[in-house]
């Protein structure tokens, strides 16, 4: 976490994040910090265990709060917490949110970040769509029309599909609001979905494949290991991003997800290829004190986040152009394989697809090897693609 000695003129100069939002700690009290959002607001904040629980504080806005008022605050909470008191518990928007920012700001703390891996996607709705309309409107004043006009907005813009997600994320905060108190009624509640639903099927042909390899690998950053990765090894981009050094183990060729990690909850082995175990030991050689095997820009001790532009410049780079999502590769690896004859149960093992019935109950074979004879099929093919692709640009 990034700390500085805080001043009033440091504070108000520096710069919001491209996205989401970024928190600075005061050098001179532990637990005292400033939150800046992509929108440039600033929030004083404390951070501090209560009951053996990390938690955090908002004190109030900077300017409208000095610093040295934040300061005041800040050491009246932090007394509190060393002497066993909750200091949040005293504040009023945890019975009733004043206004629906704090109310964000209270779903995404005791919520989404508590229980949501891709809690970082919320933030980016709320802070894009939704607080720049209704941060600082009464909670419970918001109305039905209020969502509407907002989600109008989002379609007006040709995005529909995005209109859904905010619709979604909103109703669910309100939900949550519901259940803490804090609202009796959702302003949601029958408004349909804006955008008509759509089922993604694509699947990369083999000169798509060629392309986003070799688009990759003329980018400089980590995101190109990322995607080849996730081509090679067919897993959700979640788990790419947090991959662990000691998750691997590079001499039985294996990854394992834990649990925790896994989106569907279930710890996973994927054995990895020749491919994708070249990559990584061309990362270990260069890997610097991190526990990640793609850690931060600027901080270490944390994972690779917001990733979407670069892999904008891996999709739009002059002559090799192929439209694609994240999830599309793992859809691709999972087709190819399929017409390479790999059957469905393998696949959706190597997947890690949840099964049901009394199959998934008695059935505790892991498929190792299956997965393993499967994956090494499909990394020889996007080898033998690569190296054609290769040659063919030499020779022309």
């Amino acid at each position: 976490m990034p700390t500085l000695n805080f001043t009033a003129r440091g504070i108000a100069t520096l710069k919001p994040p491209k996205t989401g939002r970024i928190e600075f700690w005061d050098k001179g009290m532990p637990g005292f910090g400033i939150r800046i959002t992509s929108t440039g607001s600033r929030s004083w904040i404390v951070m501090y265990r209560f009951k053996g629980r990390k938690r955090r504080h908002t004190l109030g806005a900077f300017p409208a709060m000095t610093l040295a008022d934040a300061y005041s605050k800040a050491r009246t909470s932090l007394n509190e917490a060393v002497n066993g008191k909750d200091p949040a518990a005293t504040k009023k928007a945890e019975r009733i949110a004043d206004t629906f920012g704090e109310l964000a700001d209270e779903y995404l703390t005791r919520h989404a970040m508590v229980k949501k891996k891709s809690w970082k996607g919320d933030e980016r709705h709320l802070e894009r769509d939704l607080l720049p309309f209704l941060k600082n409107q009464k909670a419970n004043e918001i109305s039905r029309r209020d969502i509407i006009k907002i989600l109008d907005g989002i379609v007006e813009r040709g995005a529909p599909i995005q209109a859904n997600r905010v619709l979604a994320l909103v109703r669910k905060i309100f939900n949550f609001a519901i259940t803490r108190d804090i609202v009796e009624f959702n302003p949601c509640a029958v408004i349909p979905l804006p955008g008509k639903p759509q089922t993604r099927d694509r699947v990369l042909n083999a000169e798509e494949i060629q392309k986003v390899w070799l688009s990759a690998e003329r980018d400089d950053s980590d995101v190109s290991s990322m995607i080849k990765l996730r081509l090679l090894t067919a897993q959700r981009g979640g788990e790419i991003e947090t991959m662990a050094w000691d998750q691997i183990n590079l001499n039985a060729a294996i990854w394992t997800i834990p649990a925790e990690l896994a989106k569907n909850g279930l710890a996973h082995r994927v054995p990895l290829n020749k491919q994708a175990l070249k990559i990584l030991k061309s990362l270990d050689e260069s890997r610097t004190d991190s526990p990640w095997v793609f850690p931060g820009r600027y901080d270490f001790t944390k994972h690779i986040e917001n990733v979407q532009k670069a892999v904008q410049r891996i999709r739009t780079r002059k002559g090799f152009e192929v439209e694609f999502t994240g999830h599309d590769l793992r859809r691709t690896a999972a087709s190819h394989m399929a017409r390479m004859k790999v059957p469905r149960l393998v696949i959706s093992k190597i997947l890690n697809h949840v099964e049901s019935g009394v199959t998934a109950v008695y059935d505790r074979h892991g498929y190792d090897d299956e997965k393993r004879e499967a994956l090494q099929m499909w990394g020889k093919y996007v080898d033998e693609l690569v190296s054609k692709s290769n040659k063919v640009n030499k020779n022309g």
